[in-house]
């Protein structure tokens, strides 16, 4: 099988221990496709290699379809890591926690807006951070809390991680755990996935754990990612990210 060797000598340490686990845990019967782990070591790992097509609209939609699947495959919490993993997890070079928690908005206000919120501090200034800090107090609250069940989440689904290939939109390097499915969706909604509507749709069709009014609550999920974005690049993202939690107050 053709491989794709993604190297890196500085990695830190566990990175790509953490990507196959969360390939594995995302492998699921009528789910999305997910590349396989052919080869792995410290500094590196070989997946199978997609062969690039054109991105339609079908594909799309049946892509939306198959990450509905994915999703309810379920985790054991919010927070948890890939069944059976017990090493660090990370989202992009950052460490991220993987601590169980009961409630989705107390784990996302905890683990991952306090967290990247402090990294991007310079960014943000301390206006942003009380915007954040605010947003964080009502999500601890249940603010937002619904009863959909933990989602097996890709947790980095930006376009650039979806492959669109023979046999349908392919996923690689997750940053996998068990959330809210809104916040994959939020994170295709902010980088532009193509034929986006089309994913949406189907996704809506397979779903059956969506919020009422879900559409309306993507900018909430979407503070994580620009937070993220804030502490690694700076640039406009830091100003975003603050807009977004201020819609939610």
């Amino acid at each position: 099988m053709d491989g794709f060797v993604k190297r890196r000598a500085a990695a830190p340490a566990g990175l790509f221990a953490a990507e196959a686990a969360g390939l594995a845990w995302l492998r699921v019967p009528g789910g999305a496709p997910v590349v396989e782990v052919l080869e792995l070591a410290d500094d590196s790992i070989t997946v199978s290699r997609v062969r690039p097509v054109a991105a339609t609209a079908e594909a799309a939609r049946l892509f939306g379809a198959r990450l509905a699947v994915t999703h309810n495959a379920g985790a054991e919490a919010f927070g948890a890591p890939p069944t059976g993993f017990t090493g660090p997890s990370f989202i992009a070079d950052l460490p991220m926690s993987t601590d169980p928690a009961r409630a989705w908005g107390a784990f996302y206000a905890e683990q991952r807006l306090a967290p990247y919120a402090r990294l991007a501090a310079g960014e943000l200034g301390s206006r942003g951070l009380a915007v954040v800090d605010a947003l964080a107090a009502r999500l601890t609250a249940g603010a937002f809390d619904d009863d959909a069940p933990p989602a097996r989440l890709h947790g980095d689904l930006w376009s650039g991680n979806v492959l669109f290939g023979p046999v349908g939109a392919t996923l690689i390097d997750p940053s996998a755990h068990g959330g809210h499915r809104l916040t994959d969706l939020a994170m295709l909604a902010l980088f532009g996935a193509p034929h986006l509507d089309a994913v949406f749709q189907g996704y809506e069709e397979a779903s059956t754990s969506l919020p009422d009014g879900w559409r309306e609550l993507i900018g909430l999920h979407q503070v994580y990612p620009l937070l993220v974005h804030a502490a690694l690049f700076g640039g406009g993202y830091g100003r975003t990210a603050v807009a977004r939690a201020a819609d939610y107050l």
